[in-house]
C-alpha cells in the first residue's frame, strides 16, 4: 500500500488552475467603483490578480483559466496583454466571462462559477484542478501544495495560514483533527479537516501554537473528478449558497475527504525570514492601505525585490523616474518610498508613499502616507496625508487632501473609520479656498509646509 502511494505522488499529474476573479469588492469601494477588484491596481506597477497568476506560472502551471464578472474590461485587458503563454505548448491564461451556459443567470456564487464552466474542466481533462482567489498578497509555491494533497489521499485539500485567535470572527476557521482523533497517523502527515467554520465568535486553537488558528486562504487543490462531482451535488441543492468555502469545502468535510495544507510549510525560494510566509487579504480600503506600507520599509515585510520568485506584469512605456529642482530652486525629495516609472518630483517631497506610473509632484507639494495611482497630478504647494488618490486625478494648487478628514467628507470624498481619504478614479478636486488656506496653517509644523 505504501509503495502504491510513493507511486501515485510521484506521477507526473496534469493541473489545470482556475482562477476566481468575478469579486464585485463592495467592501474596496470606491476602487471598485469602475473595475472588477483584482483589476485595483497594487504597489505601483502590479494590478492585484498578477500575484495569483505570477505565483501559479512560477509553480510551473502554465494551463490557467481566470473567471470574470463584475465589470471586467480593465481585468480582461490587462490579462490579454499581459498574461500570453506559448500556445504551441498548450499553454494559456484565458479570461472566461459569465456565459449563462446552464441558465440564465449570471454566477450565483464562487462555486456556481466553477459549476457553469465545468465544460472548461471537461475539455483540459486534468487529474487536478488548482482554484485560487485573485485579490490577496501573497507569494506561494502551488505545487508543493498539489504534492502535499496527493500525498494525503484526500479529495480536497484548503490552504491554511496561520492568524492569531483575536481575529478568528474574521475568516473561515479550519478546525483540524487532534492527535487524539488521527491515531496512527505521523505527526508530520497532511491533517484532515475536523471542521469548516465561517467568522466564528471563537476557535480552539493549534496543538503546536494555541494562540494561533488556521485561517482558510481561499486557495484549493482538488480531484478533478471528486471536484466536478461535489459542484453537481451543490447545484441540484436549494440550501445553499454556491461557495466554495461555505459549501463545498464542508461536502468534503463532512465525508471526511478534506485535508489542510500549512501555509507555514511552504517553502518559496528568495523568501527572506521578515517577509516568509506573508500573505494579506486586501478586501477593505484599510487592510489595502496597510499592505502598501508592509511594501515601502527599507527592510520590506512583503519584498518585492525577489528575483528568484518575481512578480510578473505588464511593462510599461514610460520613462524613467526623475527627481529634478522647481521652478523656485527646491530639490524635488523621496524618503521611504515607491517611485514608479514616468513620476516626476519637481520640487516636491514625497514620504512613506507609493507613487505610480507617470504621477507629478510639483513644486512645494508634499505627499506623505499616500498611494497615488496613474497619472495623478500634485499642483504647486498642494498637501496630500493618508489618502489614496485613484487615476487621472488632479489637485490644484494649494489645495489639501487628508488634513481634514471632516472636511473631505463634506466635499464626497469617502473617509474610512480609520481617517483615510480616498478618491475615485477621475474625481474632481475644488480649487483651494479659504478652508485650506486656514487647515495648511493651522497644521503647518506637522505638514513640514514653512
Amino acid at each position: 500500500m505504501a509503495e502504491k502511494k510513493v507511486q501515485k505522488v510521484q506521477k507526473v499529474q496534469k493541473v489545470l488552475a482556475i482562477v476566481l476573479a468575478g469579486g464585485e469588492g463592495k467592501r474596496l469601494m470606491p476602487l471598485t467603483e469602475d473595475r472588477a477588484k483584482p483589476a485595483v491596481p497594487f504597489a505601483g506597477s502590479y494590478r492585484l490578480i498578477d500575484f495569483a497568476l505570477s505565483n501559479l506560472t512560477n509553480s510551473g502551471y502554465f494551463k490557467i483559466v481566470v473567471l470574470t464578472q463584475y465589470k471586467s474590461h480593465s481585468l480582461d485587458r490587462h490579462i490579454s496583454e499581459t498574461w500570453r503563454m506559448h500556445s504551441q505548448l498548450g499553454n494559456y491564461v484565458a479570461s472566461v466571462p459569465a456565459q449563462q451556459r446552464l441558465s440564465k443567470s449570471w454566477f450565483l456564487g464562487s462555486a456556481n462559477a466553477i459549476y457553469q464552466s465545468l465544460n472548461l474542466i471537461h475539455d483540459a481533462q486534468p487529474d487536478i484542478v488548482v482554484v485560487v482567489g485573485a485579490d490577496h498578497v501573497y507569494r506561494m509555491d502551488f505545487e508543493q501544495m498539489v504534492r502535499s494533497h496527493i500525498a494525503s489521499g484526500a479529495k480536497a485539500t484548503v490552504a491554511g495560514v496561520r492568524q492569531p485567535l483575536s481575529l478568528a470572527n474574521q475568516f473561515g476557521v479550519i478546525e483540524v483533527e487532534r492527535p487524539e482523533q488521527a491515531e496512527g497517523v505521523a505527526s508530520c502527515a497532511p491533517k484532515r479537516i475536523a471542521a469548516f467554520v465561517e467568522k466564528p465568535s471563537s476557535t480552539r486553537g493549534l496543538v503546536d501554537d494555541p494562540s494561533q488558528f488556521l485561517a482558510s486562504m481561499g486557495n484549493y487543490v482538488f480531484d478533478a473528478d471528486a471536484l466536478v462531482e461535489a459542484l453537481e451535488h451543490d447545484a441540484a441543492r436549494q440550501d445553499t449558497k454556491h461557495d466554495m468555502g461555505g459549501d463545498i469545502i464542508p461536502h468534503f468535510v463532512s465525508r471526511g475527504e478534506a485535508s489542510v495544507y500549512d501555509f507555514s510549510d511552504n517553502d518559496v525560494p528568495g523568501a527572506t525570514d521578515r517577509d516568509r510566509n506573508y500573505w494579506r487579504d486586501v478586501g477593505t480600503i484599510d487592510s489595502y492601505y496597510e499592505a502598501h506600507q508592509d511594501v515601502i520599509s527599507p527592510t520590506p515585510v512583503f519584498n518585492l525585490y525577489n528575483s528568484d520568485w518575481p512578480i510578473y506584469t505588464r511593462q510599461s512605456v514610460s520613462p524613467p523616474a526623475k527627481l529634478v529642482r522647481g521652478d523656485d530652486g527646491t530639490d524635488g525629495t523621496a524618503v521611504d518610498s515607491i517611485i514608479s516609472s514616468g513620476v516626476i518630483i519637481s520640487g516636491g517631497f514625497v514620504e512613506n508613499s507609493v507613487l505610480s506610473r507617470d504621477v507629478f509632484v510639483s513644486t512645494g507639494a508634499r505627499v506623505t502616507d499616500s498611494v497615488l495611482m496613474d497619472n495623478v497630478n500634485i499642483g504647486k504647494g498642494a498637501v496630500v496625508r493618508r489618502a489614496i488618490l485613484d487615476k487621472n486625478i488632479s489637485v490644484p494648487p494649494g489645495a489639501t487632501i487628508g488634513l481634514d478628514p471632516d472636511h473631505d467628507r463634506r466635499r464626497g470624498y469617502t473617509v474610512t473609520d480609520s481617517g483615510l481619504t480616498v478618491l475615485s478614479k477621475g474625481d474632481f478636486v475644488p480649487p483651494a479656498d479659504r478652508h485650506d488656506r486656514e487647515i495648511l496653517r493651522m497644521t503647518a509644523g506637522s505638514v513640514g509646509v514653512l
